[in-house]
């Protein structure tokens, strides 16, 4: 018996069972016959495949993989078949101090795995060193394989249908963060066991929901196969976001219906997702894995080579860099490294189908020993790439390492998330004094950050909240954070909200504090939808989703996270309205989403500006307007007869007025008069969301424009008029009703 895990020990399998095989793809791959299995490692003196039960409970066999080719340890078994149980053992030096972790008493993930089965039990088993000395020097012999996660090959088959093209442009894209699990854990038209599952997010009630809603991509927060901490476990809480990868090829088993069949239940979401029109965009993480620093677990990378796959300080490598603040920093100086997270990439684009990635702490991934660099290897792969380069890549542009902060700083090809638009329309809204001309630069896609290289306005992705951080209801709801339910006293989550709780802190029955919550809700809807660059609405902000003042959720995976839908009353289902009308217009007019930066610039053959900001009295801003702290109503002209070249689409000559007031009053705004003899039909006055029909002004009319509003105006135009308007009055009725909101039983 082997003492170690009181199991008969494995025997090592007859050389003749075992043949050469080749040492690419990596990966273990089914050819119809056999299996190839290939695992990159360049400091190993030995790499043993474990083959296990069907459970993953018990080791059968040890084989040593016989060939090592261009440091890829390779074999091939022609009797292996889909369903197989595998994981590595693997041998070299356990030399802390030379960046070395090797141990083969513990079972290793194949970095390349297309399943995983089963979890992860904490215990002393799991580290590489013995975990009671607290000194990662030492080195431990108990067997981990009882306590770990296990890889299991797949038959990557899948009939995918008559699926349709799914591409959105970019001017087109309206993104839509959500999480599979907290999206339908809670939907009372799915069955239990579909709830909070793939499946449950293909559902036709929750794709109708989506679709009628008018966004067109689907975010979803991390699917890669993902780890719980043990200190969340003891706390009774759970990793729920899921940014903590263990393996990048296989999606997560705990959002599957049928855990074993993990891979095709994705897939068939994607398959009924692109069917409405919709696209996927996955949130990656592979900036860090779930291996920690020198005190973490040993479950792949660390185990397979340590040297290679993280970056260790150049002077003592028994530490690692930690530019992620999660205890390692992935090495995408490596080759191979970059080969895997490439790999990934376009498995996930081309087998899984996905539309695009946006990347965890990304300027990680540009990062090379000697800084940030736009011309790194991982950022210069993806440009390159025939099929990454063809995808959404959207980069979270910061991290904690020195010179982490690169928003504008990612290559054409990227569009990037921008906490500039966050931070700005907060703070304007709150009416915090001197934000019109930073406002200006945001509204306009922050040009000053990303009109370079040719880049467009789609490059800045704005949004206003995100899974990290406040919802919307809870912007306007709360001035403090409440993380009591964390445990960690409310120290955790970022303090600097500019949230505004209007007069009390949190749920009020008072009605003019509700009133006035409610237009703050429409105000940043609609600042954010008719902007220029590329918007993305956190799931349930629409209807105003509450985490009762939670804004590092990272840990609850209960109601606190999961969507209520039985809970959205009709405040909620006038803002779903409002929000559908927004996504509307926007995507009526093209002047909302211009795909060239708007400048000011002069056109002196008909004489007009493609853009120009006005004061109340509707003259232009002039300098000591701009730099009053206390200017909080301002007008922006877009001129769509400006534009001198490209593709002119219908209604891209569309002259559109937006005026923003954050005062707390009325301010009387005159209507500019760009062109005479022509009136403004107005088709957004956030005070009165009920608007279904546009409504006449003449230039000069003084509009009385309620404190604490924004409006949009198109001006009536010289020809095509009658098209115009009834484009208008169709995307204003999408706002009289709500999209189709879930009800028991459908």
């Amino acid at each position: 018996m082997d003492a170690r895990i009181g199991m008969p020990a494995p025997q090592v399998m007859r050389r003749s069972r075992i043949r050469e095989g080749h040492s690419t793809p990596l990966g273990a791959t089914w050819d119809g016959v056999g299996v190839n299995f290939a695992l990159f490692s360049a400091h190993a003196t030995k790499v043993e495949l474990c083959l296990f039960d069907q459970a993953g409970e018990q080791e059968l066999e040890r084989i040593e993989l016989p060939e090592f080719s261009d440091e890829v340890w390779h074999g091939y078994l022609p009797d292996a078949r889909p369903g197989t149980v595998y994981g590595y053992r693997v041998h070299g030096p356990y030399e802390p101090e030379a960046g070395h972790r090797f141990n083969p008493n513990k079972l290793l993930l194949d970095p390349y795995a297309r399943t995983i089965i089963g979890d992860l039990t904490w215990g002393p088993e799991v580290f590489g060193y013995r975990l009671e000395t607290e000194d990662d020097r030492t080195f431990d012999e108990r067997d981990s394989a009882p306590l770990v996660p296990k890889c299991r090959v797949i038959d990557p088959a899948f009939t995918w249908g008559r699926e349709r093209g799914r591409a959105v442009p970019w001017d087109r894209t309206i993104i839509y963060e959500t999480h599979v699990k907290g999206f339908t854990r809670l939907h009372p038209a799915l069955p239990e066991a579909m709830q909070g599952t793939y499946a449950g997010l293909a559902a036709p009630e929750v794709v109708d929901y989506l679709r009628d809603l008018g966004i067109t991509s689907v975010e979803l927060l991390p699917v890669h196969t993902f780890i719980n901490d043990n200190f969340l476990l003891e706390r009774g809480l759970t990793n729920y976001w899921g940014y903590n990868s263990i393996s990048f090829f296989s999606p997560a088993r705990r959002y599957a219906r049928d855990p074993a069949f993990a891979f095709a239940e994705f897939k068939e979401m994607v398959a009924r997702l692109h069917e409405a029109g919709l696209e996927v965009i996955l949130d990656v993480v592979y900036n860090h894995t779930a291996e920690g620093n020198e005190r973490g677990p040993t479950l792949s990378f660390k185990g397979i080579d340590n040297a290679s796959y993280y970056r260790l300080l150049p002077d003592q490598k028994r530490y690692y860099i930690n530019d992620t603040g999660t205890g390692n920093t992935l090495n995408l100086s490596h080759p191979r490294v970059l080969q895997m997270v490439t790999d990934s990439l376009r498995y996930w684009a081309t087998e899984m189908r996905v539309d695009g990635f946006r990347f965890d702490l990304a300027t990680i991934l540009g990062r090379e020993p000697y800084g940030f660099d736009e011309g790194g290897g991982f950022l210069d792969s993806c440009r390159q790439d025939p099929v990454l380069s063809r995808v959404k890549l959207i980069a979270e542009p910061w991290d904690c390492g020195p010179g982490g902060y690169q928003v504008g700083g990612f290559p054409p090809g990227w569009a990037e998330w921008n906490d500039r638009f966050r931070d700005t329309v907060r703070a304007f809204w709150r009416g915090d004094e001197g934000q019109v001309a930073e406002l200006a630069a945001r509204l306009t896609a922050s040009g000053d950050k990303f009109n370079r290289r040719g880049r467009k306005p789609w490059a800045s992705v704005n949004f206003i909240t995100a899974h990290d951080g406040f919802t919307l209801n809870d912007l306007v709801s709360y001035d403090e954070k409440h993380n009591e339910a964390n445990g960690e006293e409310n120290r955790d989550g970022h303090s600097h909200n500019l949230s505004w709780n209007h007069g009390a802190e949190g749920p009020t029955e008072d009605p003019e504090i509700r009133a006035m919550r409610e237009r703050q809700k429409r105000n940043m809807l609609a600042m954010l939808l008719l902007s220029q660059g590329t918007p993305m609405i956190l799931a349930g902000d629409e209807f105003g989703r509450t985490q009762q003042g939670n804004n590092n959720v990272y840990c609850q995976d209960n109601e606190l996270n999961w969507v209520d839908w039985a809970g959205i009353g009709e405040e909620g289902k006038a803002l779903a309205a409002f929000t559908r009308k927004l996504i509307a217009l926007r995507q009526t007019f093209p002047l909302l989403r211009r795909g060239r930066f708007l400048t000011g610039a002069y056109n002196e053959e008909i004489g007009v500006k493609d853009l120009a900001w006005l004061t109340p009295a509707g003259t232009e801003m002039e300098p000591e307007y701009w730099e009053d702290p206390n200017t909080r109503c301002f007008g922006m002209l877009l001129d769509g007869r400006a534009q001198t070249s490209g593709i002119r689409r219908p209604g891209s000559d569309a002259t559109l007025l937006l005026i923003a007031n954050a005062h707390h009053d009325v301010v009387e705004f005159a209507l500019p008069d760009p062109t005479a003899g022509r009136r403004w039909m107005l088709l957004v006055d956030t005070n009165r969301p009920e608007l279904d029909e546009p409504e006449a002004f003449e230039p000069g009319h003084p509009y009385l424009v309620t404190g604490r509003s924004l409006l949009l105006f198109v001006l009536w135009p010289e020809r095509g008029g009658g098209s115009i308007l009834a484009a208008a009055r169709g995307a204003l009725l999408a706002g009289t009703a709500p999209p189709a909101m879930p009800s028991e039983g459908g």
